[in-house]
């Protein structure tokens, strides 16, 4: 099976990589050359976006949102004018839903079946191979495909039809946002009462509060360490991706509206390459402290 990769950004770089390590013949391509040539000299063939599409099994991308992929896909000499009938297009993007149908129909009608894989699990996970794929499409194209996406993932979960993936995805970026909110407000409300924030962490975590964004995000906030594991600006565009889907079919989401506007905030004040969980510098500023210090 000879595989193309198009994308090798934070996270598209390190699960190409674990596809050369698991033995697949890769062939890619990307807008920075010497992530180009860094990927050659590791195993990787090198080929335009077109050559992709002419030469591999299955086409994989990981691009920013909906518009990239459609323009890679279908845009004017697109790769999938260039793939054989037969063919598999997979999208590991973080894109709408609603994207991932039109584009699916668009290659079905060329004979060209397509999986939606979004991700979870950030660049670590990335690094050592144990992301959670969230995949919507055929079952008889999951079950072909799941061994190429388990050399990525530890976890390979198929939901339910083409986009079932990237709606599970939103759902799961709600529920992490949200959770970042709750969070970095409930820790403001302890030190404001004049309880040390480190303790309470210490003393809920273990309990039903406990999850693990609390355990990635909270000595984050605690220290001040806004380096960004998962950028607001990526959040943003996720959230911005749930709403429109909500909108679509009728799903009311408050709660996103809401953490979705404080994320605006701190994008429009210069932080949209920090952390998300630098959520908790909104209520900094709101309650005039510095959590933990």
């Amino acid at each position: 099976m000879k595989v193309g990769f198009i994308g090798l950004g934070i996270m598209g770089k390190p699960m190409a990589k674990n596809l050369l390590k698991a033995g697949y013949t890769l062939v890619v391509n990307t807008h920075k050359q010497s992530v180009v040539d860094e990927m050659v000299a590791l195993g990787a063939q090198a080929a335009s976006q077109q050559e992709i599409g002419a030469q591999c099994d299955v086409v994989l991308t990981m691009l920013p949102n909906s518009p990239q992929v459609e323009e890679v896909m279908l845009g004017a000499n697109g790769v999938a004018a260039h793939m054989n009938p037969h063919a598999v297009f997979i999208d590991m993007s973080s894109i709408n839903p609603i994207a991932s149908q039109k584009i699916a129909a668009e290659l079905a009608g060329r004979g060209i079946d397509m999986l939606d894989a979004p991700v979870s699990g950030g660049e670590p996970k990335a690094i050592d191979g144990t992301l959670s794929f969230m995949v919507g499409g055929k079952q008889e194209v999951f079950d072909r495909m799941k061994p190429l996406l388990s050399a990525m993932g530890s976890s390979v979960v198929r939901c339910g039809e083409i986009g079932a993936g990237n709606t599970t995805k939103l759902a799961n970026q709600i529920i992490v946002a949200c959770n970042i909110q709750a969070l970095a407000e409930a820790l403001t409300l302890s030190q404001k009462a004049g309880v040390d924030p480190k303790l309470v962490f210490e003393a809920i975590r273990g309990g039903l509060a406990g999850s693990t964004v609390m355990e990635a995000k909270a000595p984050m906030m605690l220290e001040g360490d806004d380096r960004p594991g998962f950028r607001i600006g990526l959040h943003i565009k996720d959230l911005d991706n749930a709403l429109a889907c909500g909108h679509t079919v009728g799903a009311p989401l408050p709660m996103t509206a809401s953490v979705q506007e404080i994320l605006h905030c701190l994008s429009a004040s210069g932080l949209d390459a920090c952390d998300h969980s630098a959520i908790a510098q909104y209520y900094e500023l709101l309650s005039g402290i510095k959590l933990g210090r």
